[in-house]
């Protein structure tokens, strides 16, 4: 009985063994994948800041260059629908004409409405013009004339 004992205590030191070399293979191929998934997510990281960056400067770029033909645009919706409120006078830098504008409209409350028809006409009849108006004439005259009426 102590050969079989003894044979039977190699096999399970042999299988001990084994078990230990299986799990070190093991753990060092978790290692390799762990490495291997960290360099994945550092390359990742860096090509999502490049592309946010590349993004931002794009943004930054674009809002910098506001063209005259999204003040346009900008300026004779708000002219058509805000008219009253002198909005797209404050869209074009004519914070003198836009205060007049919203004083009228506001006034509005207190001359029946009056007041407020008035500046309303006027807001979409300018709405009406730049909207009509090409992207150079318009620039050349509001934003580079300064033309501040009609």
């Amino acid at each position: 009985m102590s050969d079989d004992n003894k044979n039977l205590s190699d096999d399970l030191n042999d299988m001990l063994g084994d078990a230990k070399d299986g799990a070190k293979k093991a753990a060092d191929k978790a290692n390799e994948f762990a490495d291997d998934a960290k360099e994945k997510a550092n390359e990742f990281a860096g090509e999502a800041k490049n592309s946010a960056k590349e993004f931002s400067d794009s943004a930054k770029e674009t809002f910098n260059r506001t063209s005259g033909d999204n003040k346009k645009l900008l300026a004779g919706i708000l002219g058509i629908l805000l008219g009253w409120l002198g909005i797209h006078k404050f869209i074009l830098g004519y914070n003198k004409e836009g205060i007049i504008l919203l004083v009228l409209g506001v006034l509005g409350f207190l001359t029946c409405g009056i007041t407020s028809a008035i500046s309303g006409i006027i807001g979409l009849i300018e709405g009406i013009i730049y909207l009509t108006k090409s992207d150079e004439e318009f620039y050349n005259t509001y934003q580079v004339g300064r033309k501040p009426w009609f």
